[in-house]
């Protein structure tokens, strides 16, 4: 049996007043830009400092490419070292490698990314904005500046639509307007002393905001990331951090429908499936890119069954032909 489709699902809903929000993974950003929104291209592009061939060895060792697979390796390793009471040079040595594999994954999405918005085609930006028009709430796990382009992208059709984000200029003041969420942080979002912050498109000056996020990374102020290796870690970071910590509770008010896209439901994202089965939505829609009858899929089916479907009704779709950035996918 085949997957349902993305438009066969939607039709579903077309004469209800059903409330739809969405859950965007890095297959979001991938389906636009597979050269770089991946974490092999990452990898690749990586610097890790004085430590680049030690913590390369560890990538290679786990055949990963996957760097909080290998924060999550030496986390696990610090624990370990700590109850068998190894000396605490080598307990200082991996809690410094973990900082900076973080450091460096910021590092690297800075470098890689896009510079300005007008790398994506505005056939892309019109496709792109008419479907998550669809969404009441947007909520994403990504990192990049693709989701805020296509908000700021007021000339594009639909004309009028406009996606709240919470932030009046460059300062986070209105969360209970809030309509798209940074779950785990964005690479134009910062702290900066108590309030939270974004970069914005200063045109006047014709500086782009990969350029001010460069100055920033020069300067050692880093990102709002949340790029702990574990889902508690993960949630300690979020609860201590107001703007985080905001979108992270929004997750749990949703109610209706939920299509999660792009994601592969990793136990190191657990404590997003905890917050979705506290909230009031009753059925979850889970994209699958490629052959169902995948081990990968099959793993991420399983998953998604065990961490959402024990209490939550779920179902599956075709990724492809969710037209994100295309408008028909075959």
């Amino acid at each position: 049996m085949q997957l349902q489709s993305f438009n066969e699902i939607l039709d579903e809903f077309s004469l209800k007043e059903d409330k739809l929000s969405i859950l965007f993974g890095n297959g979001f950003s991938q389906a636009l830009r597979p050269d770089i929104f991946n974490y092999k291209s990452l990898y690749e592009d990586a610097i890790f400092d004085t430590r680049d061939t030690e913590i390369r060895k560890l990538f290679i060792k786990f055949e990963t490419y996957d760097f909080e697979e290998v924060m999550g390796t030496l986390k696990n390793a610090e624990v370990i070292f700590n109850s068998y009471g190894i000396e605490s040079e080598k307990i200082d040595m991996i809690r410094e490698d973990q900082d900076t594999l973080k450091k460096s994954l910021i590092k690297v999405i800075s470098s890689k990314h896009p510079e300005k918005s007008s790398s994506v085609e505005a056939k892309q930006y019109k496709c792109a904005k008419k479907f998550i028009s669809k969404f009441e709430k947007i909520f994403t796990l990504n990192y990049d500046l693709l989701l805020y382009w296509i908000i700021n992208k007021k000339e594009i059709e639909p004309e009028g639509f406009i996606t709240d984000d919470g932030f009046r200029s460059d300062k986070f003041l209105y969360p209970n307007e809030q309509k798209l969420f940074f779950l785990h942080g964005g690479i134009h979002i910062y702290n900066d002393g108590g309030s939270v912050r974004k970069h914005t498109f200063k045109g006047d000056r014709d500086i782009s905001i990969i350029e001010q996020v460069a100055k920033s990374l020069g300067e050692s102020k880093f990102p709002l990331f949340v790029s702990e290796p574990t889902h508690e870690k993960k949630l300690e970071r979020i609860r201590h951090n107001h703007y985080l910590n905001n979108c992270y509770d929004a997750l749990g008010n949703i109610n209706g429908t939920l299509f999660i896209h792009g994601h592969s439901i990793a136990e190191n994202d657990k404590h997003i499936f905890d917050k979705i089965i506290d909230s009031e939505v009753d059925r979850v829609f889970i994209s699958i890119y490629g052959d169902k009858h995948s081990q990968d899929n099959i793993s991420i089916t399983e998953r998604a069954r065990r961490f959402i479907g024990k209490k939550k009704s779920i179902e599956f779709y075709d990724a492809k032909t969710a037209p994100i950035w295309y408008p028909t996918i075959a």
